[in-house]
């Protein structure tokens, strides 16, 4: 099943079937890509069991491309009108948005929840706005459902936001990247709540922005022709707690699980409720249990997306793996070295209180009396010399972590763009990313994952669109739906800052698989706007497509 969440799959199925969880495993093996439309539940899952059941015959159900563009969950579809009050200084004041959110057919799994209270928790931004008022109104149509697709809200959010502060600046003759300078929440007044609800646990929103500035020569004068554009944005990544999905009544928990079994030998296998499409899962957590226990990364297995091994999860999404799945993980490890302290106190005939833990050995304080990680491990599961009677045998342990907050990644990112006012096309000449996403566990995939939204969201923004004629598609095909390609996108030039680390989760992690797609929308279309403003363009839709620019430059 290719599915972001097996658990929440066998849940639904279960529910709707009558049958007990026990019975139904669901099995999701790694696959090319998510991005949201694959963490949902969709009828056909329900209906092959079903079917198979009824049958006694195996079912497969296999959609090709027109049929998932027919029939899968597609993302954005939002008419927003907003208001940015202001003082003469250019400080903003007030915000009023009323957003009318195109819900689809019928509600799919999170389609009411992303306009609702995940896009209208982040009206507010990387600024100090004392008031924000925002209205969202659901509405059906004749479409395909609405759901999460990467980004899932925040993306429409910063658009709203950065388009507003934009045009405040060139209606106050503020240069733009000023207006935005002076309303800054600073790090100082961290933690910080917003008017929209969440509280901001940490952040330097004007250390990000001053660097974004100083790596794309923001202010330098760019050849006629060009545009620069400038997004700040800031993500509510690793969805939590569970008592939020209470609150939107959705019956799952935003919790992640993690066993870590460990071999008589001391190789360990970890087994997480998250799931595996692309980010490097078993990189990144084997990088975690290594620096945690002293255990060479090659001799760590990870385990996911299969409901018979991982019993209980709740999956991958919201940008949680690394920030909830990882924690998890975390927690387990610390389970496994406070049992390792008691057993290595018995076979040192020393005091637990005197064990350490360190470089993947236990060791007296103050001494060199050491038993490494793998004779503790031989011991727990030989048990020769052990006390049986104060400690069961087995390293393994079992942890639970359920974030009491969001963990808030954020940044800044400049787009530059060449315009070809004959014809309407627009070429991507420069992209700057500066993105705080907390403590770095591997450069390479976190790159790689901001590289990979950055690319969809320069697609949402040139050229992706979903075109009904009176309820039929037309857009279902590569041919009439536009994706970007390599060759249309420029070197990205990005930065990792780690200067803020998450306060309340044990590895200080934020997420990062949607920042890219949070802020690349807002600063394209800034950019392709500043490049239109000499020929009298103020204003365009997305998908900036080159038919949209030429007719947009032929009316003025």
């Amino acid at each position: 099943c290719g599915t972001q969440a097996p658990h929440h799959i066998r849940r639904y199925v279960c529910q709707e079937l009558g049958i007990d969880e026990g019975r139904l495993r669901v099995v999701s093996q790694d696959m090319g890509g998510g991005f949201g439309y694959k963490g949902k539940h969709y009828p056909e899952e329900t209906i092959i069991v079903w079917a198979a059941r009824k049958l006694r015959r195996p079912v497969r159900w296999i959609a090709r491309r027109q049929e998932s563009f027919l029939s899968d969950t597609q993302g954005r579809d939002h008419a927003t009108r907003a208001e940015l009050g202001l003082d003469h200084e250019g400080r903003f004041l007030a915000l009023k948005v009323d957003t009318t959110a195109d819900l689809g057919a019928y509600v799919s799994s999170f389609g009411a929840a992303i306009p609702g209270p995940i896009y209208s928790a982040l009206l507010a931004g990387v600024y100090r706005t004392p008031y924000v008022y925002v209205e969202v109104t659901g509405v059906f149509s004749n479409t395909v459902p609405t759901d999460a697709y990467r980004g899932a809200g925040r993306p429409e959010a910063c658009y709203v936001l950065e388009r507003l502060a934009d045009k405040a600046a060139r209606e106050l003759r503020i240069d733009r990247a000023e207006i935005r300078r002076r309303n800054l929440i600073p790090a100082s007044a961290m933690p910080y709540k917003t008017p929209v609800g969440p509280t901001y646990d940490c952040g330097d929103f004007p250390k990000v922005f001053e660097r974004a500035l100083e790596i794309s020569q923001f202010s330098r004068q760019r050849k006629p022709g060009h545009g620069i554009g400038i997004a700040c944005y800031v993500e509510s990544s690793g969805v939590a707690p569970s008592r939020l999905a209470g609150m939107m009544g959705a019956k799952v928990g935003f919790y992640e699980s993690a066993q870590v079994r460990v071999a008589p030998d001391g190789s360990l296998t970890a087994y997480l409720g998250t799931h595996n499409h692309g980010q490097g899962h078993a990189t990144t957590y084997a990088q975690i249990l290594s620096a945690q226990l002293g255990v060479p990364m090659e001799r760590i297995a990870i385990v996911e997306g299969d409901t018979a091994a991982v019993p209980v999860g709740t999956g991958t999404f919201g940008s949680r793996s690394i920030a909830v799945g990882g924690s998890a993980l975390q927690v387990a490890g610390a389970k496994i070295i406070a049992k390792g302290k008691r057993i290595a106190a018995h076979l040192l005939e020393a005091a637990d209180r005197d064990i350490e833990f360190r470089d993947g050995a236990f060791a007296v304080a103050g001494t060199d009396r050491k038993v490494t990680f793998q004779a503790v491990a031989g011991a727990a599961y030989v048990p020769h010399n052990y006390p049986l009677g104060e400690l069961e045998p087995g390293l393994d342990e079992n942890a639970f972590y359920d974030p009491p907050n969001f963990a808030f990644s954020n940044g800044v990112h400049v787009c530059e763009v060449e315009l070809d006012a004959d014809t309407g096309t627009v070429q991507i000449v420069g992209y700057w990313a500066v993105d705080d996403v907390g403590t770095v566990i591997n450069p390479m995939i976190v790159e790689g994952q901001l590289h990979g939204g950055i690319a969809q969201g320069i697609g949402q923004a040139l050229g992706e669109r979903t075109v009904y004629d009176e309820g039929q598609l037309l857009s279902a095909s590569f041919m009439d739906y536009a994706l970007p390609r390599a060759g249309e996108l420029p070197f990205f030039v990005s930065e990792l800052d780690e200067s803020q680390p998450c306060t309340h989760n044990p590895l200080g992690a934020k997420g990062c698989g949607e920042s890219g797609a949070i802020a690349a929308p807002a600063a394209v279309i800034n950019a392709v706007l500043d490049a239109l403003r000499p020929l009298g363009v103020e204003d365009l839709e997305m998908p900036a497509s080159p038919h949209r620019i030429w007719q947009a430059i032929m009316r003025k």
